[in-house]
């Protein structure tokens, strides 16, 4: 929660205005888990410094192969590799899990974000402008895009 709340105070790369308290972020991480949807926590020492998620997309179920992730580190953890540790432990789950495409919705856009999600292999797939208004100004958002696995096109069911 410590966490969330720092970049929701401080930061652009999500929208929520207001940090959510801890049973709300309970709630969220329950949902994510109990749909089978992998949550993973990175620790410096004893101490939670990050943690990278994936969730639907979307909700309908043509979109059901597709996952969005979000990843947030502590200030004292940014800039250590950390983030992209963990981001490709997320790639490597979903991927195991038979997802075939990850977004990554980035607010700001996070140069950071950005620049970390093209180190994993995500590719640029468009922008929504002025889509988001925090801290007095619009704010764009982008859109990146990783295939998983092999591409396979065949119908998984």
């Amino acid at each position: 929660m410590e966490i969330y709340s720092e970049s929701v105070l401080n930061g652009i790369s999500t929208y929520e205005l207001v940090p959510p308290d801890t049973a709300e972020i309970t709630t969220r991480f329950e949902e994510i888990t109990s749909n089978g949807y992998p949550f993973i926590v990175g620790e410096m020492g004893d101490e939670i410094v990050g943690y990278a998620y994936a969730s639907a997309f979307r909700t309908r179920p043509a979109y059901r192969f597709i996952v969005e992730n979000s990843i947030y580190m502590a200030p004292e953890a940014r800039g250590k590799g950390l983030g992209k540790k963990l981001l490709l432990h997320l790639i490597d789950q979903c991927t195991q899990l038979g997802f075939r495409q990850m977004f990554a919705v980035i607010g700001g856009p996070e140069p950071a974000s950005v620049f970390l999600h093209r180190r994993c292999g995500f590719e640029d797939c468009g922008s929504m402008r002025a889509s988001g208004y925090k801290f007095g100004k619009w704010l764009d958002t982008k859109i990146m895009q990783l295939p998983l696995g092999e591409g396979d096109t065949t119908h998984p069911e």
